[in-house]
């Protein structure tokens, strides 16, 4: 799951055998929050370390990741407890500027708008959010509804670039087609137990948040797939903007 050389690299190998069966939208079943160290402000999100980092933005509520009726609330601090500085470390969240909520979800199968792509490392985020815009626009022509954020599944990694699928669920497709144009397809977004992860902040900076993924998985002993998903909550087209809010899905086996 290591973006660097192996980073991405694992994750993606049976990914491209998987969506061929049933590609993605994402709706979680039960919350499981990693264990933090000391209370929180947020009941979601991993404690940052103590050390100067740019603030976690919180996004809106994603309708892919509504809690489950039956979650119970985590209790919220004691209106006369000041909140607790967060610890010197943490193990998703070593540089401050990604959390994690660690939460188990069920990813469902609906409709979906997709281009495949290419793209080295270094181009990789303008490429998908250039293939979601063409999405976009095939979606609008075509007068159908997107049901989600747009996503990126990625299919298959190299120390030169990506493969991916850029995807915008729908609330339906016109029975029997497969194409909105040779470019934009449509098919099925993946199914399956996932985890929920969170990265905030530059797209620059992504690949220390996949890095401690990786390292909270083996330290909890969490046997993951070989694919993971980008949802992004917000609209952002440079790789360095620090308001960039995405949300990555490791798939469990």
């Amino acid at each position: 799951m290591v973006r660097q050389g192996t980073a991405r690299t694992g994750l993606a190998v049976v990914a491209g055998l998987l969506l061929l069966a049933a590609p993605l939208f994402l709706a979680p079943v039960h919350a499981q929050q990693a264990p933090a160290a000391s209370p929180s402000p947020s009941p979601a999100a991993v404690p940052a370390p103590a050390a100067p980092a740019t603030p976690a933005l919180t996004p809106s509520p994603s309708p892919m990741a509504t809690p489950p009726p039956s979650a119970s609330p985590a209790p919220a601090p004691s209106p006369s407890t000041s909140p607790t500085p967060a610890p010197s470390a943490s193990p998703v969240n070593p540089a401050g500027e990604s959390g994690s909520m660690g939460e188990t979800v069920e990813l469902v199968a609906h409709p979906a708008a997709t281009v495949d792509g290419k793209a080295d490392r270094d181009e990789v985020f303008g490429a998908i959010t250039g293939s979601i815009d063409q999405i976009r626009k095939e979606i609008a022509k075509a007068g159908l509804k997107a049901a989600g954020r747009p996503i990126a599944i990625f299919l298959e990694a190299d120390d030169v670039g990506f493969k991916y699928r850029a995807a915008i669920p729908l609330e339906s497709v016109p029975e029997g087609k497969t194409e909105l144009s040779d470019t934009v397809k449509l098919g099925r977004t993946p199914v399956g137990k996932a985890m929920r992860f969170e990265h905030r902040g530059a797209y620059d900076d992504i690949d220390a948040t996949y890095e401690a993924i990786t390292a909270y998985l083996d330290e909890k002993g969490i046997d993951a797939q070989d694919m993971f998903i980008e949802e992004y909550l917000n609209d952002v087209k440079t790789t360095d903007d620090p308001n960039l809010q995405v949300d990555i899905f490791v798939l469990l086996k």
